[in-house]
């Protein structure tokens, strides 16, 4: 029997790859002799290039590079499939996390630092990146990220300008000379899971902006710009990206990457299954065992367990769901591929309880579901 055991993280309580470990030792003590394959999952946020590493192999690449505040930054990101393709995040260079709560301001900062992360890999000749955007400090169209990369923006007195969303405004010619000529030669998907254009009600700044640390009229201030750097790159490609399907994600630095880097967007979970070959690994798998945090009727959104349960799906491979919570529409689930679900929780006792015994739970409910299969092998 071969079973393939691919949790994403349980937020707060354990990493992807600490639940694969939990869920596998609580089946070994059932199916000893079973095949299992790990394959720890992210979504292409937090935690991809961790579950990645762990999945597959690689190595962590660290650099120093220029926070969302210009303060210098240690930034890892991950190589893979020896050294061909680079899982960068973007939160690791500008997210939000590196600024302090009261210093956030989208007027000021900036992705110089996930250009350099991409500058970098590029060094090392990877011809693939697979570039996470989640947990960004930033509205500033990818501005910073492609003046890392070579380009340069100019005003309308064709002063060249610096960083921050501030200068969105102000934008009139991009020179792209001297953007990395390798950009053309590399594959560039960005993991991107929210379907917010650039602009408007649902833009990067209307929505994303109040939790970067916007006021109403930075969000007014940000719009406007977002809407000049389009007007710009639509005057250069013939392409309007103001409604692009997930343009807004990270303050537009898809639209950039799209628009000058050639890059595709891509939802997370495709591009981490594409990662791990997991579609040749299911065709001869009797199980897969998927799980996160909570799960409700909102998981079928798109979420990691949903990606891995459709692939199983396609090769008639039943799914089992473990979950620290099961929450309102999880019945929903069963129309996605997940044949059955269980919560890890043994009782009712506090959040932080919970939080901190995730583990050995997780371990005792994958013990419990692998004894009710033995039991039915034997009815």
């Amino acid at each position: 029997m071969k079973i393939i055991i691919a949790p994403d993280s349980f937020k707060e309580s354990m990493s992807a790859e600490l639940a694969a470990n939990a869920v596998k030792q609580g089946f070994q003590a059932i199916f000893p002799h079973a095949t299992y394959l790990s394959l720890p999952i992210a979504d292409g946020g937090e935690g991809t290039v961790d579950a990645l590493i762990a999945a597959i192999g690689g190595e962590r690449i660290t650099v120093e590079v220029s926070g969302p505040l210009n303060q210098t930054v240690m930034a890892t990101y991950g190589l893979l499939h020896q050294g061909e393709t680079a899982v960068i995040e973007m939160a690791e260079a500008s997210g939000l996390m590196l600024v302090a709560p009261k210093d956030r301001n989208p007027m000021l900062t900036h992705s110089f630092g996930t250009g350099q992360l991409i500058k970098d890999a590029l060094d090392k000749g990877v011809k693939q990146i697979i570039l996470g955007v989640g947990g960004s400090a930033t509205i500033d169209g990818g501005v910073g990220m492609l003046q890392a990369l070579g380009a340069i923006f100019y005003d309308a007195q064709q002063q060249v300008l610096g960083l921050g969303g501030e200068v969105l405004n102000h934008i009139t010619k991009i020179d792209l000379a001297n953007l990395d000529p390798r950009l053309q030669h590399c594959q560039i998907d960005i993991a991107c899971d929210v379907d917010n254009p650039l602009v408007g009600e649902r833009g990067a700044a209307a929505i994303f902006g109040p939790q970067k640390g916007t006021t109403a009229e930075m969000v007014i201030t940000l719009e406007q710009g977002l809407n000049q750097l389009a007007n710009v790159i639509e005057q250069m490609t013939g392409t309007d990206y103001r409604h692009l399907s997930g343009g807004g994600a990270a303050g537009g630095i898809s639209v950039a990457a799209a628009a000058f880097m050639g890059a595709q967007l891509k939802p997370g979970i495709e591009i981490v299954i594409q990662a791990v070959n997991l579609e040749k690994e299911i065709v001869d798998t009797d199980l897969v065992i998927v799980g996160e945090g909570s799960m409700d009727g909102q998981t079928a959104g798109g979420k990691a367990p949903i990606g891995i349960a459709k692939v199983a799906a396609k090769h008639n491979v039943p799914v089992i769901a473990l979950s620290g919570v099961l929450g309102k529409g999880v019945e929903a689930l069963h129309q996605e591929g997940i044949d059955a679900f269980f919560s890890i929780l043994p009782r009712l006792c506090p959040l932080e309880e919970a939080l901190t015994e995730g583990a050995m739970n997780l371990q005792q409910t994958a013990y419990n579901v692998a004894k009710v299969l033995k039991l039915g092998q034997q009815l």
